[in-house]
């Protein structure tokens, strides 16, 4: 990464060749780096409500309060794919799915010029992340990795927690995968790995999400959890003020007409479904809306009959055919 006075950052390769354009061993591959630094340039477009999400620095380069890393999960990867990007620190053997490719450490903002250049890595990655040139399939993931300058993980986890329902919803079927089958309620303290979101180290990391089959759904993506990020760190802790969660998915409106094509009724399904996922967050109780998707769902894969039973709520009775014949509607409502 190279800064000029009048054109900004620029996002460049490591020269590092040999290290990063190789596929290595699971977590042993090269490091990477922390690419949230720009110049005053790249964040004048920046909406006025966006830059309380900036750290500025009057003696050294601005930087991005938020933070995202991706990993892109792949079958195999295109022949000419391996080589050394400005937006990808490795690339790595993975166990469930085959293979695949470790963002640097990103920066996280709203619509602006520094965004504009985090699109044009995606555009110049595009060999390694779509699927028409490195396949994948149901058994790969897109877990997304996030962080906030001075906050700890614990604190960042329980502030997403209360923004986490879209996420459930887009990515609903996940939640019957191995890989995501603990914790859904996103309960604090739990130190379970194979969960829908977890704190690590540095933030908190999004497993749920499904594979990654295009740069502009992984632009989507991007954009999502910025909006995600936006109000978790800018919602006082506790219950969240009234009129919050309607600015919330107002912001979130324009990013799933992009994500579903337009289609205004779909987009509906599954604002209100974030809704009912929001509840089973926030109160821990599974009611019709979320049983097709915790309960019958995973039963039906795994054959694990009255794994949420506990938390249903009062007059819920648990009757397996009924919940299986409740996730098919709730499936042919969503298509």
């Amino acid at each position: 990464m190279t800064n000029s006075r009048n054109n900004g950052v620029t996002f460049e390769t490591l020269n590092d060749d040999d290290r990063r354009s190789r596929i290595c061993s699971y977590g042993y591959g090269a490091p990477y780096v922390n690419r949230s630094k720009a110049k005053s340039i790249d964040i004048a477009g920046l909406k006025n409500e966006d830059k309380r999400n900036i750290i500025t620095n009057p003696l050294d380069d601005d930087g991005s309060r938020f933070t995202i890393g991706f990993e892109v999960e792949k079958n195999r990867f295109h022949r000419n794919a391996l080589k050394e990007y400005p937006l990808f620190a490795r690339f790595e053997k993975d166990g469930s799915c085959g293979y695949e490719a470790i963002t640097h450490i990103l920066p996280l903002v709203g619509r602006s010029m520094w965004r504009t250049k985090v699109y044009n890595m995606f555009v110049e990655a595009r060999q390694v992340i779509e699927d028409e040139f490195s396949p994948s399939n149901s058994l790969c993931g897109g877990h997304m990795h996030l962080a906030c300058a001075g906050m700890d993980s614990d604190e960042l986890f329980e502030r997403v927690r209360r923004f986490s329902g879209i996420v459930y919803s887009i990515y609903r079927k996940r939640l019957g995968n191995f890989y995501c089958k603990k914790n859904q309620k996103m309960e604090k303290f739990c130190s379970e790995k194979y969960v829908p979101c977890r704190p690590n180290a540095y933030g908190v990391e999004f497993r749920l999400p499904s594979r990654v089959q295009s740069v502009k759904q992984m632009m989507r993506r991007y954009e999502l959890m910025y909006v995600i990020m936006d109000f978790a760190c800018n919602t006082p802790l506790g219950r969240v003020p009234a009129g919050t969660m309607a600015r919330f998915r107002n912001a979130l409106k324009p990013i799933l007409m992009s994500m579903y094509e337009r289609d205004s009724d779909k987009v509906k399904n599954i604002m209100d479904l974030a809704g009912h996922f929001q509840k089973y967050l926030t109160t821990g109780k599974v009611t019709w809306h979320t049983i097709g998707w915790l309960e019958a769902r995973w039963s039906s894969v795994n054959r694990e009959v009255g794994r949420c039973e506990p938390d249903y709520v009062r007059g819920l009775e648990f009757n397996f055919d009924y919940l299986e014949w409740m996730a098919e509607q709730e499936v042919l409502r969503l298509l």
